[in-house]
């Protein structure tokens, strides 16, 4: 088709003649294309405020990251504005016009011009320096809790695990237990500078809140840190930044960031025991079917009332979720407790004041009251619920919930050269266990 194009433009005129002007035409329209596509790509830039932009700063380190970032775009702009005109002018200035210009002579060469060429030496080390300064000035102040700000600091221990973050309160205490120990949440308080020690409990992982501080690297035996702080209470989403395993993409987190009050009450209520919900012996014992919604395989595991348009904010759907399921059924919790022992779960978990003495799953004492479940994946209801102990292999590949750790097996275990079942969960048990879990508040 092309070859018949050609030939019949070759007969009604010369080819030398319309290419230059299609070429012409072409630049025209990409350059009007690619005007539009900018100026598209700003309107985006400008309105970005997914749950992770950078684009929109809650905090003093991801505001000081955010100005580095605008100063280089600035700079490498009026770089390519300046190159580009020059480049522009040269090509229309010294363009041939005619067949003459295109047989002509080329004009004698000479090494170049040295005031040009030290001018632009100079700028390329001016356009360094405006990048250089603010860049230095912004990691010495994104490295650690500014020295008038450390007696003030809260301090916190993230450790990183294939797929899950655990969180440490060193100056909270749990009666008999230890220091205050969480799991995919933190939380932390607003208006104040919190130092988050970065360990990992097996390969790199990297800690990052887009809307509060930048990545900062968990290395395996090296101790490292950051430090961000929250100006006002939210709600923000966090995600592992590096390659760790089957699960990365899917290693996820939040921080919720509350006034001084409500932080206060929070403190208190996680350092006390697992909530027990009382069965009334009057109570029906009939055990209710229970039908969980199903889900396709990469479904997404959060609804629409997390986003930061919605009528409700985060925070506040965070606060609704401190307070007791409606219409519980405590012949369902109790049943949920027995499965919770007689499956295993207490090797790997613990739920302080019930059971459990495990450390290399989540502690779930109040899991219930959190708005996560899977590592910050899920949302924490009860079909999504059902949804991780029903197919945690399929929600989230590879995790140890599934195939076990430190030699313990999980839902399955190993058997020669294949995998045969270890933990079963029937329909039954699986209403139980969510009910129990729930309840944790």
């Amino acid at each position: 088709m092309l070859a018949g194009l050609f030939l019949y433009l070759d007969s009604t005129m010369r080819l030398s003649t319309i290419l230059p002007k299609l070429a012409q035409w072409g630049r025209v329209a990409l350059i009007t294309g690619g005007t539009f596509l900018l100026a598209g790509c700003k309107l985006n830039f400008w309105q970005m405020d997914g749950h992770q932009t950078t684009m929109q700063t809650a905090g003093p380190v991801a505001e000081a990251q955010l100005q580095v970032f605008y100063i280089t775009c600035w700079v490498t702009l009026i770089i390519f504005v300046l190159v580009g005109a020059v480049l522009a002018y040269a090509t229309v200035k010294f363009k041939a016009r005619n067949t003459a210009d295109e047989h002509a002579e080329p004009p004698e060469q000479s090494h170049g011009n040295p005031l040009i060429e030290l001018s632009l030496i100079g700028l390329s080390v001016l356009a360094l320096v405006f990048i250089t300064v603010p860049t230095l000035k912004a990691i010495w102040y994104t490295y650690d809790v500014p020295e008038e700000q450390k007696a003030t600091a809260y301090e916190v221990t993230a450790t990183g695990n294939q797929w899950w973050f655990k969180f440490d309160y060193p100056s909270e205490q749990v009666d008999g237990i230890g220091m205050l120990s969480t799991a995919n949440e933190l939380v932390i308080p607003a208006g104040r500078p919190v130092r988050v020690n970065l360990r990992t409990s097996d390969v790199i992982h990297s800690f990052w809140v887009p809307k509060l501080a930048g990545k900062v690297d968990m290395i395996p035996n090296r101790g490292n840190h950051l430090w961000l702080q929250a100006d006002e209470p939210g709600y923000f989403w966090g995600q592992c930044a590096e390659y760790c395993g089957e699960s990365h993409a899917v290693m996820r987190f939040r921080v919720i960031a509350l006034n001084k009050e409500d932080f206060a009450a929070w403190v208190a209520h996680e350092q006390s025991p697992a909530r027990t919900v009382a069965v009334d012996g009057s109570a029906s014992s009939e055990i209710p079917k229970v039908k969980f919604a199903s889900f396709r395989r990469n479904e997404y595991g959060y609804t629409a009332k997390w986003d930061a348009h919605a009528d409700v904010s985060p925070l506040d759907n965070w606060k609704q979720q401190q307070f007791p399921v409606k219409d519980e059924n405590p012949q369902l919790i109790a049943q949920g407790r027995r499965v919770f022992q007689e499956k295993t779960c207490i090797i790997c978990h613990t739920v302080t004041g019930h059971e459990g003495i495990g450390t290399n799953g989540p502690n779930l004492t109040h899991m219930g009251s959190r708005t996560t479940i899977a590592g910050g994946l899920l949302e924490n209801n009860a079909d999504q619920l059902a949804r991780w102990l029903t197919h945690p292999d399929v929600v989230k590949p590879g995790n140890k919930m599934y195939f076990g750790i430190n030699g313990m097996a999980g839902y399955v275990k190993p058997s020669g050269q294949d995998w045969e079942s270890n933990i079963t969960l029937s329909d039954d048990d699986v209403s139980a266990l969510v009910a129990y879990l729930q309840s944790l508040k």
